[in-house]
């Protein structure tokens, strides 16, 4: 059996619609290439994240989101996003794992001591079908243990806010318990944040952390359900030493 070696520096970071170059509807710190904003904004957005994590642009790893359950593990840099998957995993320092949101849940792992970083898109399809199982699954096979595991789970939509049809509701809580709510105004919904949550304990993830701002409700975030045509806000995650 193998012992983990020196615990490395993990960092998580969570950005907000400001502080960059895109014009409305995308104001201002989009960091999405596939929501029609201009792709130069886009590219001095990405810019400007690397720097604030004082990195190289290249080091950030990108994904094509599909709501899936598809997980993808990642060791070196790409010229191109990784291509339909809803979670990254790495054991490569110096590499950053990005999952970009505007109301879904982005959920960022990490077990130091094994050296195993992961970042998870989980929109309701994609929570329903089980990316986050397979994420931790993922992360196992590289050595991590649940036991050691943190998980911080970032802005998304709130059980409060996020009205779903009765069947929707009913459908997420058989495959996700504890995710089906009532809303701020009496209706059927969802808070996918507490399902993930529930979750995580189920799987013996053993540090458990969650963000409470709502992106319907907070104007400093994007949210598709309350713009529609809108950019997206990012998690970033990275083994940093």
């Amino acid at each position: 059996m193998t012992r983990p070696g020196p615990a490395r520096r993990v960092r998580k970071v969570f950005t907000t619609r400001r502080g960059g170059f895109s014009a409305p509807p995308y104001d201002s710190f989009n960091l999405a290439t596939h929501v029609g904003d201009d792709p130069r904004a886009v590219a001095r957005n990405r810019r400007r994240l690397a720097a604030a994590l004082d990195l190289d642009p290249r080091d950030l790893v990108w994904m094509e989101q599909t709501h899936s359950a598809r997980v993808a593990v990642v060791g070196s840099r790409r010229a191109d996003p990784v291509p339909g998957v809803d979670a990254l995993v790495t054991a490569t320092p110096g590499l950053a794992l990005v999952v970009l949101v505007a109301d879904c849940v982005p959920v960022l792992l990490c077990d130091e001591a094994a050296g195993v970083v992961a970042a998870a898109h989980a929109g309701r399809r994609g929570a329903r079908d089980g990316i986050i199982p397979a994420t931790v699954a993922a992360m196992e096979r590289l050595g991590a243990r649940p036991g050691r595991m943190h998980a911080l789970l970032g802005p998304a939509a709130s059980g409060a806010r996020y009205e779903v049809p009765a069947e929707m509701a009913a459908d997420v809580e058989a495959h996700l318990p504890g995710s089906r709510t009532r809303t701020a105004a009496g209706t059927p919904g969802l808070d996918l944040r507490a399902g993930i949550l529930r979750q995580l304990h189920g799987l013996g993830v053993a540090g458990l952390d969650s963000l409470p701002a709502c992106t319907i409700s907070d104007p400093a975030l994007f949210s598709h359900r309350r713009e529609g045509v809108t950019g997206r806000q990012a998690g970033v995650v990275a083994l940093t030493g």
